[in-house]
């Protein structure tokens, strides 16, 4: 009987992929549970706690419904571990070790790997691994040096304590997770730019996907980019503009936000706030305290995500792209839907619609059960749905206020968002078979 599943399990990447996010999950949860996982000053958290930080290291979210100081330095030091291998793709480094032990992946590896990190050609997965590892490492590096080169000068940060702070974030920015030491996350620095780009730099490289790394490498003229390179760039360029204008005009006058902030100190808060939501997580400003539409807003930014194959969630701004070209040229009579001089095939445009549209149901579907049975509003409950979905991170403040039945959905929707568009994508592109014959044709009165 066990034998027979796994020989199923092989035959279906996108279980396997699961099974290994989920039994990853398992192992952090026991060893959040070990007794010196815990702070010798914290109350010890419960399995629910632990279970429900393990799923948001691994998932690269950042919701907790405890402190991160409960922690000891060990159990930090499990989430930065859960955040690494979650964010680089566990499929990926199955592929790597076995690179290592037997200097060559076979098909069925490569095919894993592929669905993971979205290798357009399997035959070129050696060398990308191996150029997804170099980028990680260099980017983190970067990050982490920049970083300790600044907070090692401050007055209040002895040397070793800005080195493991540095180190920390880098990660967990460059891998989108948003998990902070720090309990205001980011808000002690949200005056200090020199903490604030970084970081943002780190994220919004990590949310382009590794596709686009690895190609933006390889050909440095856009006239060589592919079309999903530019339509990632593309839509990235356009949100980091509009997502930091809409929070800025919108929070301005806000006392609990921008109010009080100089204008730099406003333009620099409504930049990071305005990019954070693409799956980043941090925040400089009270989430809670912003206006019911810069919360709108931001859920939509939540919802639609980075770039595919990256360390973000999300529909994916490509997603977004195709259908927001398939209304154009519906719109306009047109009967192809073209995006940079390129026709779009139909199937991607029918992929694109399936997955925006279980997206709004699985978000709406646990918003309203978090509604139902939570006291509080569905703004509340439904930016908290898009952030698991979207393994962004941000919270208005109800995560631990949920009751635990609230938190277990969470749990899986985080779960979800983090393998839905691998899991989902690669069940689509395995179905697809060409029937022998088509029904009559019939149209249905649509509005």
């Amino acid at each position: 009987m066990v034998s027979r599943r796994l020989v199923d399990m092989v035959r279906n990447p996108a279980q396997l992929v699961l099974a290994a996010f989920v039994s990853l999950i398992a192992l952090g949860t026991l060893l959040l549970r070990l007794p010196f996982a815990f702070d010798a000053g914290a109350s010890h958290p419960g399995w629910l706690d632990s279970l429900f930080w393990a799923t948001s290291a691994t998932t690269v979210t950042g919701l907790g419904t405890v402190e991160i100081s409960t922690f000891s330095l060990f159990g930090e030091l499990v989430l930065l571990a859960l955040i690494q291998v979650g964010g680089f793709g566990i499929m990926t480094i199955g592929s790597v070790l076995a690179l290592v032990a037997s200097r060559r992946v076979g098909l069925r590896q490569r095919m894993l790997a592929q669905a993971e990190i979205g290798a357009i050609d399997i035959g070129e997965l050696r060398s990308l691994i191996a150029a997804i590892a170099r980028i990680t490492i260099a980017v983190e590096g970067s990050i982490a040096l920049l970083l300790f080169a600044h907070l090692a000068t401050t007055d209040d940060t002895d040397v070793g304590r800005a080195a493991y702070s540095s180190i920390f974030h880098g990660i967990s920015a460059f891998n989108n997770a948003g998990i902070s030491l720090y309990s205001d996350s980011l808000t002690r620095f949200a005056d200090d730019p020199l903490v604030i780009f970084p970081i943002t730099i780190s994220f919004v490289i990590g949310g382009l996907g590794f596709p686009i790394l690895v190609e933006l490498r390889r050909r440095v003229r856009p006239r060589q980019w592919s079309l999903h390179a530019r339509i990632t760039l593309a839509m990235t360029a356009v949100l980091l503009v509009l997502g930091p204008l809409l929070v800025l005009i919108a929070e301005w006058t806000n006392p609990g936000t921008l109010g009080p902030m100089g204008m730099w100190e406003k333009v620099q808060a409504a930049w990071f706030q305005g990019v954070t939501p693409r799956t980043a997580g941090f925040n400089t400003i009270d989430i809670g305290a912003q206006r019911e539409p810069t919360l709108n807003f931001m859920t939509a930014l939540m919802f639609i995500g980075a770039g595919p194959a990256s360390t973000s969630g999300g529909i994916k701004v490509t997603t977004f792209a195709v259908l927001g070209a398939a209304m154009w040229a519906e719109t306009r009579g047109h009967t192809d839907v073209n995006v940079f001089r390129r026709r779009l095939p139909n199937d991607i445009v029918r992929q694109a619609m399936t997955v925006a549209l279980v997206s709004v149901g699985v978000v709406f579907a646990t918003a309203v059960t978090l509604t139902a049975i939570s006291p509080f509003q569905l703004t509340d409950t439904l930016f908290e749905a898009a952030s698991a979905f979207g393994t962004v991170g941000l919270s208005t403040g109800i995560t631990a206020a949920l009751p635990q039945s609230g938190q277990l959905v969470l749990i899986v929707v985080m779960l979800i968002g983090r393998l839905g568009p691998i899991t989902f994508i690669t069940a689509l592109a395995l179905r697809q078979r060409v029937r022998v014959y088509r029904f009559a044709e019939e149209r249905p009165i649509i509005g």
